[in-house]
């Protein structure tokens, strides 16, 4: 039996050789991350580089990864830059948060995304993604999967963690993320220097006022819950925790900033990791019907068990996210001078970890940018080295709601390929773009039919 011809995914162009820093504030290059880089680094474990009078570390040897983000975190810390441009559009909750208030709010929200706490919610992630699928129309139709993932997320968000707040699944509110997510993305030097509040420029006076919409909305609610929660939900836990250890309007804000970290955080990623997948489903007609026929029965099973009957929709998740992972970059500052395993990195230098690099790398992987999901079966996923596959991030700072955000993908990618065929849209090529997360360019229009 003959074997099918590998399926390689679209992915943007590269340049031939290490261009100047400077370039990657002009152009494509400054709106996406993952344009035009160059060829070399696909092969390299590190590299050095200079820009704006600093000195960066390009990283990507696993093990150098490894103490970068866990044997030695404390030493490389999140850096001030990286709050910088984060802080004004969703504040100090715990993605940007540093030290003794970083672990706080980690230890008060772990919880919320133990083992058992995922399962308890699976049944609304089901419920979201079932009255999601009877909404498609019943014919053929061209429809954008990355809106619809979108939608879905939101709505799952919303509904596990605010106790189904409409206000978070308005279009008004889709559309004020939107210009926050995509104005803080850019490179831009007023970002870069701190004067974001002073940027003329159309795109940034859009995201202030975005900005101050989604803050506004999220403000209410924190007062409307007041001190004592209002429900016993993610939000509401949280509230009353930090209400317990800190004054009333030290609260008040920790409140707010983390609803805004969790509402984008919470929804965005698994949004695009859905949209990827689907198109590389969508893509290999022969995968797809395999995966459906897994789809159909754990569906049927009950929302509870759906993550646990679906290792090929698992196996073809873990690929997707290597290929696409959802996080562009991890950045980290040296706090101390440091050998890292022979490179001499001084305090105050950046380090870079791109995992769109990392999981493309030829040193770690055969034929890196063509989809092959056995990559992640059992016996092959225990040989990868911990540290050159991680989607999440890794070490103490590893995403809290890594397991949500896999539940959450499973439970929606089985609703969609137990209802429907997807086939990609004649003459349409999905672009890879981004500097925060990783979507597709112009969305992801796929020709969907019932089954």
């Amino acid at each position: 039996m003959a074997t099918a011809a590998p399926f390689y995914p679209a992915q943007p162009p590269r340049v031939p050789d290490w261009l100047p820093g400077w370039r990657g504030m002009f152009g494509e290059r400054v709106r996406s991350a993952v344009h035009g880089i160059a060829e070399p680094a696909f092969d390299v474990l590190h590299k050095k580089r200079r820009f704006l009078n600093m000195d960066l570390h390009i990283v990507n040897d696993p093990e150098m990864i490894r103490q970068i983000l866990l044997d030695r975190h404390s030493s490389y810390v999140r850096p001030q830059l990286t709050r910088q441009i984060l802080q004004p559009a969703i504040g100090n909750g715990l993605l940007t948060a540093v030290g003794e208030e970083w672990r706080m709010q980690r230890r008060i929200v772990a919880p919320t995304f133990s083992p058992h706490a995922v399962l308890k919610m699976a049944s609304i992630m089901d419920s979201a993604a079932a009255d999601q699928v009877a909404r498609f129309p019943d014919g053929i139709a061209r429809i954008d999967m990355a809106r619809v993932a979108t939608e879905t997320t939101m709505t799952i968000i919303a509904n596990t963690l605010f106790s189904g707040d409409s206000r978070l699944t308005s279009a008004d509110a889709v559309q004020h993320f939107e210009r926050v997510l995509s104005a803080i993305a850019q490179p831009r030097l007023s970002n870069i220097l701190g004067l974001q509040e002073y940027d003329p420029s159309p795109s940034m006076v859009r995201m202030r006022h975005s900005r101050l919409y989604l803050r506004d909305a999220m403000l209410n609610m924190v007062r409307e819950r007041g001190p004592g929660g209002g429900g016993d939900d993610f939000f509401g836990n949280f509230i009353r925790a930090i209400h317990a250890d800190m004054p009333p309007q030290e609260a008040e804000i920790m409140a707010l900033d983390n609803a805004l970290t969790f509402y984008g955080a919470g929804h965005e990623t698994t949004a695009t990791a859905v949209t990827w997948a689907i198109y590389l489903l969508a893509g290999q007609p022969e995968l797809q019907e395999e995966a459906r026929i897994e789809a159909k029965e754990a569906v049927a099973s009950g929302a509870i068990t759906i993550a646990d009957q679906t290792p090929l929709l698992r196996q073809i998740l873990d690929e997707t996210m290597r290929l696409y992972p959802s996080a562009v970059q991890i950045t980290r500052e040296a706090a101390e001078d440091d050998d890292l395993l022979g490179v001499s990195v001084k305090k105050g230098e950046l380090l870079f970890i791109y995992p769109w690099i990392l999981h493309r790398h030829r040193v770690h992987w055969d034929n890196p940018d063509s989809f092959d999901h056995q990559r992640f079966t059992p016996e092959n996923k225990a040989k990868l080295h911990r540290f050159q596959y991680i989607p999440f991030g890794a070490g103490p700072r590893i995403c809290v709601g890594a397991r949500f955000a896999v539940t959450e993908a499973l439970i929606i990618l089985a609703h969609w390929l137990s209802a429907r065929r997807f086939k990609l849209t004649p003459g349409f090529q999905p672009m890879p773009y981004g500097n925060v997360t990783l979507r597709p360019k112009d969305g992801m229009p796929l020709l969907v039919e019932p089954i």
